[in-house]
Parts: C-alpha cells; sequence; structure tokens
C-alpha cells in the first residue's frame, strides 16, 4: 500500500497493491497497521455507501463542532471526481481545495481529515461510493459549503447543467460564511 500526503496537509492519497491474474485480482483495501503508520491513527467508528447516477453531485458536506468528521473514501464501482476543501481557521491551505479522480479501477482511497467540506461528482453512468468515518452522523451539526463558490474557483469537470443537485446542496453557505463560530472547530 501507498501512502501519498496532498498539497493540503493531512489530505492523502491511498493506492492499494493489487495481485491480479486470470480470474480477477485481490487487494487489502485498509489494514489498520499500515494506516496507523503513515497516517496517524484514526478509531473509525461507521462505513457508510452511496449509490448515484451520472452527473450527481454530492457536497460540499461537512460536520462542525464536537461532531466533526474524518473519512476514508473509496469508490468500489465506476469513477468519480472527489473534492476536499480545508475549513480548518488558521491552516495556511484554508479555503484551498484537492481534486482527486476516485475509481473501481484504480482503487486509489482518499482521507480527509476532521475540518474538511467533502463532495463528489459522478463521473460514469453510475458509482458506488465507500467511507469510513470516525464519528457518527449528528444532523443537528451537518452543513454544506456551496459546491459553485467562486472563491473555491473548483472545476468539477461536468457542465453545469448537466449536474443533479439536491435542494440542500443548491442552499449551501459561502466560504465567507465559515467563520470560527460557526464551524466550531
Amino acid at each position: 500500500m501507498t501512502f501519498i500526503e496532498q498539497a493540503i496537509k493531512g489530505v492523502w492519497v491511498i493506492q492499494p497493491d493489487r495481485y491480479g491474474d486470470k480470474r480477477g485480482y485481490f487487494s487489502e483495501v485498509f489494514k489498520q497497521a499500515d494506516f496507523d503508520a503513515h497516517v496517524g491513527h484514526v478509531d473509525f467508528v461507521q462505513d457508510n455507501e452511496s449509490f448515484s447516477t451520472k452527473g450527481v453531485l454530492r457536497g460540499l458536506h461537512f460536520q462542525r463542532g464536537e461532531w466533526s468528521q474524518a473519512k476514508l473514501v473509496r469508490v468500489s464501482r465506476g469513477t468519480v471526481l472527489d473534492v476536499v476543501v480545508d475549513l480548518r481557521h488558521g491552516s495556511p491551505t484554508w479555503g484551498r481545495h484537492v481534486a482527486i479522480e476516485l475509481s473501481a479501477d484504480t482503487g486509489r482511497q482518499l482521507f480527509i481529515p476532521r475540518g474538511f467540506a467533502h463532495g463528489f461528482v459522478v463521473q460514469s453512468e453510475v458509482a458506488q461510493f465507500q467511507y469510513k468515518v470516525d464519528n457518527i452522523y449528528a444532523p443537528q451539526s451537518e452543513a454544506t459549503l456551496r459546491f459553485d463558490d467562486p472563491a473555491l474557483a473548483i472545476d468539477w469537470l461536468i457542465d453545469r447543467a448537466d449536474m443533479l443537485l439536491s435542494d440542500k446542496d443548491l442552499k449551501g453557505l459561502s466560504l465567507d460564511e465559515m467563520t470560527p463560530e460557526f464551524l466550531g472547530f
């Protein structure tokens, strides 16, 4: 397994090894000891899965305060463009983002520490997306950063007219509204 820290400190791309032959492949997608040695110890408490069709954009979501979550994400079917935005006030990369293609073909994963907004857009016909999280879902602390905030300048690699968005994602807040008091972290 290869661990590559990204331009934003704490964000890691993890590339599991795959061993294949004519039958397919085998891969260890998570090994606590390797994860601890490279990223640090995280107590994951829940696994989630979503299924989406082409053009679905989910995000940019996060939980505030004591309910914030670190995530380890991967795609087990299809391809997505995965985006994380640093919301840690005081961080030299506050407001910057990292965009990584995740696909079932590559098996690449992304670790997102607490203090980040997270979202993805489906590039393939369908995508099955899996996350490990280190804190339970707390609806009262959930928030959404606007996916198309000009201050973020995210290129989602898809025309706006082709995006499928929830009402919640259309009503996301701007980066300017991400004050330390609001975020609670």
